[in-house]
């Protein structure tokens, strides 16, 4: 479970250039909980992850994942239980390595092991297996260098490279914004067959309202860097796209909406 308490952030504070991004934010997530995260450039969702996975240092609040406090834990121990996931393709990964050298440092580091350049018989068929459930023939380029891959391709080796050993929390931040809309649709489905198979806790950032509505079952608005609304239930099942952005547009601060919001 995830836990977040009082969550405050404010960039440039005592400047005219101050911005406040999360003010006094609760969230609770339950164990294997698919939450999908809707709401405008500024409104505090990618600084909402940045917090959790301890790359922006809160102003106030707590972070608690399965009952540790991991408020003041540093980002590279937070790794080893959180996956992140994110819109750029190349994040994530290290293009000049192969597919097989980035899912083995992967690997290594989640199971808090030295990385050898030298793959074993044994982690080489792992990795051929678990490219192969998802039908795009990666696992007959296991030598190929990730940045000569699709993006589309690329984001299925940060996926399993999140998911090989599999965290507490997943963070997809985005992550189908940058691909073409089939390549977006197959992305998707391939991350709802991992979450689902696995029961993982995972948050979604998305700007697609319908994606917002159709995946996981719980659906957040944030709008200056507080929660605006959290539908669920039967609620969310009966909400058709306009209702959404009808409270959407309702419960912003700024009564104006993004073109990437209506269109997305």
């Amino acid at each position: 479970m995830l836990e977040l308490k009082n969550l405050q952030k404010t960039f440039f504070p005592g400047t005219p250039n101050e911005h406040v991004v999360l003010s006094g934010l609760d969230l609770t997530v339950r164990d294997g909980e698919f939450v999908t995260i809707i709401g405008s450039n500024g409104a505090g969702k990618s600084t909402l992850f940045n917090a959790i996975c301890g790359n922006v240092e809160l102003d106030g609040g707590s972070v608690t994942l399965n009952g540790r406090d991991i408020t003041f834990t540093s980002e590279s121990r937070r790794a080893l239980h959180i996956g992140r996931v994110f819109q750029d393709p190349m994040k994530g990964t290290a293009p000049s390595m192969s597919i097989e050298e980035n899912l083995a440092l992967a690997y290594s580091r989640r199971r808090n092991r030295p990385f050898s350049r030298a793959i074993n018989r044994k982690d080489r068929a792992f990795f051929r297996d678990s490219l192969a459930r998802y039908g795009l023939g990666l696992e007959d380029r296991m030598k190929t260098k990730v940045g000569l891959l699709s993006g589309g391709q690329r984001q299925v080796v940060t996926l399993l490279m999140c998911t090989l050993v599999m965290p507490e929390l997943l963070l997809l931040d985005e992550h189908t914004a940058a691909l073409d809309p089939a390549t977006a649709e197959k992305i998707m489905e391939i991350t709802c067959q991992i979450v689902s198979e696995n029961k993982l806790t995972t948050l979604m950032i998305t700007h697609n309202v319908k994606s917002a509505l159709t995946t996981g079952s719980r659906t957040l608005m944030l709008d200056n860097g507080t929660i605006a609304f959290d539908i669920s239930g039967e609620t969310r099942e009966g909400m058709s796209v306009e209702q959404l952005l009808r409270l959407y547009t309702d419960k912003r601060s700024d009564a104006s909406i993004s073109d990437r919001m209506l269109f997305g």
